[in-house]
């Protein structure tokens, strides 16, 4: 049988520095237990063909389909503010690029698909609980709305991987619009290599910034382009809760994609400083932090393109900085635009960021479910307040501000009814909550029961459909249920 995927690779025909050429490694025994089968009809894929057992050994590494060109990809990255020249696809392996129904390009990866020249060390395995978590995550942002890579299969291999303990090992397939990063920026620069950032450059203009090609200064058009997908990712990723947890510039794509799902986590009582990483223990990637990280992170980027810019190092200088002053305006402004309208806002009036902030510092003052407080404001908007005011330990400080919220709605055009459906358009009933996908992993490892993956990533499909069958799947965890640490999927 076999099983063809139609290939067309541009990244592998750059320099041979831009990576290594490796094949995944071999596994004992492959068995599917995901495919996501609308993606894969989206890819231009057989889903039928890949459910089969040689399917599954395509996507846990076993075996090449045709055309595939595997490659690990090179790339630096400050981790944790400190740099380190070369880390790479220590453990993904990238099988080749598809044009999906879309006209897309799309990257189609191995994660966990054995070591390759970048592992340091490592086995280059990954275990099934991160392998799950990322499945999870992944799919549900891509529900939200919020560019972000996508999970095509799961597949467990039948070897253990060595952590603190034997675990399942398991392989991810991978989908994105490329796993160009700004750490592979990073790789070029830190070496002098001009030519090697001018080429990467050069792609990346290519494959996802075409209508920057004839501009009149690319490279700063470049630069620009990365500072306004990044603005608006992070504010969405803050008006959903969402923590990416490690935030180093090697997982800062360059697409605009949100990459990487290590320890991240959804916030469940609304704190700005949260951090659930294990490893982040100075806060420098608290839900609060993203967006001046992402500036930090696209500051690195801007020195890369420095050589590209201008022959004088001060007058590039000059010229990147104006572009990354765009950073806060375009954030703040994707963000209080998302905030208005999760308060039922539709037109801008003096005061309103006053009245919003008001209420999250409420919402921070008493422990308030920030899913949950958004999702029933829509409700309290007809003066149903019940289930908003029981998000807040004390009920009066919602009063309080609910107050001044419906007078500033009077001024609003809109009927309730349509205030409240659109409310609820961008308000989601369900997130994929910590000790929800902990409680999935639980299952699968130890227990090898897949039921309830299955069952979350149904709920997780239609986030923001009210979904009564369901509803305790929208519910915060109960004290015992908390989860206060995430961790990276290494």
């Amino acid at each position: 049988m076999t099983i063809h995927f139609p290939f067309q690779n541009t990244y592998s025909a750059l320099p041979a520095n831009f990576f290594a050429r490796v094949a995944p490694t071999p596994v004992a025994a492959p068995r599917l237990i995901k495919l996501n089968r609308p993606l894969a009809v989206q890819l231009r894929l057989d889903p039928d063909l890949l459910s089969t057992p040689e399917g599954a050994e395509i996507l846990a590494g076993k075996r090449l389909p045709d055309g595939a060109d595997p490659i690990a990809m090179a790339y630096a990255g400050h981790q944790f503010g400190h740099f380190v020249p070369q880390l790479g696809d220590g453990r993904a392996i990238l099988l080749g690029e598809v044009i999906d129904k879309d006209g897309v390009r799309r990257d189609i990866q191995l994660k966990g698909s054995g070591p390759t020249p970048f592992s340091r060390r490592g086995d280059g395995r990954a275990a099934l609980g991160p392998v799950l978590r990322e499945y999870i995550v992944s799919e549900a942002m891509f529900a939200l709305g919020i560019p972000t890579t996508r999970s095509l299969a799961a597949v467990v291999t039948g070897e253990p991987v060595m952590r603190e303990t034997a675990l399942p090992g398991a392989v991810l397939t991978r989908v994105a619009a490329s796993h160009i990063r700004v750490g592979t920026f990073q790789f070029f620069a830190a070496r002098g290599d001009t030519d090697g950032v001018r080429a990467l450059a050069d792609h990346v203009i290519a494959r996802h910034y075409p209508e920057l090609k004839d501009a009149a200064q690319p490279y700063h058009a470049l630069l620009a382009g990365v500072v306004a997908r990044q603005a608006a990712l992070v504010a969405r990723w803050l008006l959903v809760g969402f923590i990416h947890g490690v935030m180093n510039t090697d997982n800062t794509s360059i697409s605009g994609e949100t990459i990487d799902y290590g320890p991240c986590a959804f916030l469940d009582a609304y704190n700005p400083a949260q951090v659930f990483s294990s490893i982040d223990e100075m806060g420098r990637y608290a839900y609060a932090n993203q967006p001046r990280i992402a500036l930090w992170n696209l500051t690195r980027l801007a020195e890369c393109l420095l050589p590209l810019f201008a022959d004088e190092q001060e007058k590039a200088i000059e010229q990147a900085q104006v572009i990354l002053g765009e950073f806060p305006e375009k954030f703040t402004a994707a963000y209080n635009a998302g905030l208005r309208a999760k308060v039922g806002l539709f037109t801008v009036r003096d005061g309103d960021e006053a009245l919003i902030q008001d209420l999250l510092d409420a919402m921070a003052k008493n422990a308030a479910d920030f899913t949950l407080t958004f999702r029933h404001l829509g409700e309290a908007a007809s003066d149903d307040a019940a289930d908003v005011r029981a998000q807040f330990t004390d009920p009066a400080a919602f009063d309080e501000w609910a107050a001044r919220w419906r007078t500033r709605l009077a001024l609003e055009p809109q009927a309730p009814a349509e205030r409240k459906a659109a409310m609820q358009a961008v308000n989601p009933a369900f997130i994929p909550r910590n000790h929800r996908i902990e409680a999935v992993i639980a299952a699968a490892v130890n227990s090898d029961d897949y039921a309830p993956f299955e069952e979350l990533l149904t709920v997780l499909a239609k986030p923001y459909e009210d979904q009564p069958q369901f509803a305790a799947y929208a519910d915060p965890p109960l004290p015992e249920q908390r989860v206060t640490q995430t961790f990276c999927g290494t």
